[in-house]
């Protein structure tokens, strides 16, 4: 017979709640880094200490983050940056040059591209998802659909035979819910 709850306890979150919320920690780790130069062995010291037990998501419920996840995009976010930028500028339009990027979005735009780059296991369309989704939770429509193009743009060149197989925007969906 399984345990029951008492009222306040809520269920524990699942892997891809945890899986998201380690990319908002990751975001939140560069922007740090950005922010107030620290390195990245101590923002990595911090978070360990202080947010292991979570970071807030939509509705105020703190979410472990899987901290492997969290760890390999801030490592690999920072080991590859110009690489990343590199393919960031190839992806961005002329008048909205990298440095042009407000910092909190220039931040979502490398973890979203270091994951379509260095993580093959992720589906492309789950990545941008799931970076779209933190743009839209920090910004305006119109910096949420800079990240939608951009991604978009990066996943299709380093990913594209994830696209071919699909079939179309229906399978897009299919493939992001899934």
């Amino acid at each position: 017979m399984p345990a029951r709850r008492s009222g306040s306890e809520r269920p524990r979150p699942g892997k891809a709640a945890r899986l998201s919320a380690a990319r908002l920690a990751a975001v939140q780790a560069l922007y740090q880094m950005e922010m107030s130069g620290a390195a990245i062995e101590d923002v990595l010291a911090e978070f360990l200490r202080y947010r292991r037990d979570g970071v807030l998501d939509r509705d105020e419920t703190p979410v472990p983050p899987k901290s492997a996840l969290f760890t390999e995009i801030l490592r690999g976010t920072t080991v590859r940056r110009e690489e990343i930028e590199d393919i960031l500028r190839a992806a961005l339009s002329p008048s909205w040059p990298l440095e042009r990027i407000e910092v909190l979005l220039a931040c979502i735009l490398r973890a979203g591209a270091f994951e379509l780059l260095g993580r093959p296991a992720t589906p492309a369309r789950v990545a941008v998802s799931e970076y779209v989704d933190l743009a839209d939770a920090f910004f305006a429509d119109a910096e949420k659909g800079m990240a939608n193009a951009v991604l978009d743009r990066i996943a299709r060149r380093l990913r594209g035979d994830e696209f071919a197989e699909s079939g179309g925007p229906a399978g897009a969906r299919a493939a992001a819910a899934g």
